[in-house]
């Protein structure tokens, strides 16, 4: 390398905020996804519910009665609120799984451009798609096979800015996270928006744009990225990794066992794209000057509330370990759970409060019910994240991150059939529901914490533990 290619190398390492300009490139890329993917799911629910399920739209979806009935084997039988609330449910817990296939294609076969590339023109193709009550079901299935090829895919590629040993690899990971923050803010109310006030189609249409944006900033930026290496030579001899034994065994039961226990602590926060829309348009007072707040609005406010409430919480530990022991992930899950079951019951309570006054209940509730759902799972979602790298036993931190991931595909799918509940319930009973759930997974991890923590507890409490073990013997 010539001294002015090195020069420029190591300017481009450092141009983006002190990181590679790569790094910036494949910002810009993950927001206009994740604006796409946000703006299309703020949208989803109410779509079927109020157009596409109607008997002059139904009939025109093309395969159908086969989807319906294929759907009907997973969920039961459903039409109007809850068939839209099942649909919910196994398109976005489908979106945690098809991304192991696109990682493989793209080790494999392909390369990360390539396959990038390809779920980008996917995802936007699934969009357009939606414009057209026919293709709803390829829109969908176009939607869900580019995921799968972009998500894992291009955060794989912000890893390989960096060399293995560069302390920057941490906080890139963050400020790339920041972009679908930001993301999730604006996309409900632009798409939100868009479809509700003025067509549905147009909000899918914009989900479309964004998307055919992010796939330009990708091919431009392409020239700072690491170029691909494709291990297609499946006979090459690997290298082994540690044998596991059978402590290593235990523990991976236990994160094992702790999956549905997470899935199921999720059920308030999933329903917020569901069943909680719904309920939010027949229950918030959104008139304002005579104009109504588009519903999707919610979804933004809820964004806004998660990045604050994260902020906090992170100040909060930091804070509480310089006075005493920070406590370890299970335990911070266990509050955060706990904390996060009060939500429902805030809207539990404003079904009440409706029901006997007949009159809508007023924003503050909505206020409530997000606030106090953002700090509680502050603590358990990146604190999870957290547990599942470090329990991992030597050489499976990827593994068992990704194993980590399963929970949301099996909340995702559970809370499909839980907000199919909605309709056949009264208000306050389906969000009571909600409640106890949340509160019996609290109990599950707490029953772990003290029948099973020791197996994957910090070392920094295991010596604790020992020390105490002595003193009493």
């Amino acid at each position: 390398m010539t001294d002015v290619s090195q020069a420029i190398a190591e300017r481009r390492d450092r141009a983006f905020l002190g990181h590679p300009v790569g790094l910036g490139w494949l910002g810009g890329t993950e927001f206009w996804e994740r604006f796409s993917y946000y703006g299309m799911q703020a949208l989803l629910v109410l779509y079927m519910v109020h157009q596409l399920f109607t008997p002059q739209h139904i009939g025109h979806v093309l395969g159908f009665d086969p989807f319906q009935r294929f759907v009907a084997m997973i969920y039961g039988p459903a039409t109007g609120q809850a068939l839209a609330s099942h649909i919910f449910g196994l398109y976005t817990s489908l979106v945690y799984l098809t991304p192991i296939g696109g990682g493989l294609i793209a080790d494999r076969w392909l390369g990360r451009t390539a396959s990038i590339t390809m779920g980008a023109i996917l995802m936007a193709l699934g969009h357009f798609l939606m414009a057209f009550d026919a293709s709803f079901l390829f829109a969908l299935l176009c939607l869900l096979l580019g995921v799968g090829m972009f998500k894992g895919n291009i955060a794989g590629q912000v890893g390989e800015l960096y060399k293995l040993d560069d302390p920057r690899r941490a906080t890139a990971y963050q400020m790339f996270l920041l972009t679908v923050q930001v993301a999730v803010v604006a996309s409900p109310l632009v798409c939100g928006t868009l479809g509700e006030v003025y067509g549905w189609h147009y909000g899918f249409g914009a989900a479309g744009i964004g998307m055919l944006i992010g796939l330009v900033t990708y091919l431009i930026g392409r020239y700072a990225l690491p170029k691909d290496t494709v291990k297609s030579d499946v006979g090459q001899a690997v290298e082994a990794g540690p044998k596991l034994q059978q402590a290593d065994w235990i523990k991976i039961a236990v994160l094992v066992f702790l999956l549905p226990v997470m899935a199921i602590s999720l059920v308030g926060n999933q329903e917020i794209f569901n069943a909680y829309l719904i309920w939010s348009e027949a229950n918030y007072q959104l008139v304002f000057f005579g104009k109504t707040m588009p519903i999707t609005w919610l979804l933004s406010f809820d964004a806004l509330f998660s990045a604050l409430t994260m902020i906090a919480s992170m100040a909060f530990w930091k804070w509480w370990s310089t006075r005493r022991a920070e406590p370890d992930e299970i335990t911070k899950m266990t509050i955060g759970i706990t904390i996060a079951a009060l939500a429902p019951l805030m809207l539990a309570l404003a079904s009440i409060v409706v029901a006997q006054t007949h009159q809508k209940v007023g924003l503050w509730y909505a206020v409530g019910f997000h606030v106090i759902n953002d700090l509680g799972f502050a603590n358990v979602l990146p604190i999870g994240i957290a547990l599942y790298s470090r329990a991992a036993p030597k050489g499976m931190s990827g593994v068992m991150i990704g194993i980590y991931y399963l929970h949301l595909f099996m909340s995702n799918l559970f809370t499909g059939w839980l907000g199919g509940l909605y309709s056949s319930m009264s208000a306050p009973s389906f969000w009571f529901l909600h409640v106890a759930l949340m509160v019996g997974a609290a109990a599950v991890m707490l029953i772990v914490k003290f029948g099973a923590g020791h197996i994957i507890a910090p070392a920094y409490q295991k010596d604790v533990m020992e020390e105490e073990a002595a003193a009493v013997a």
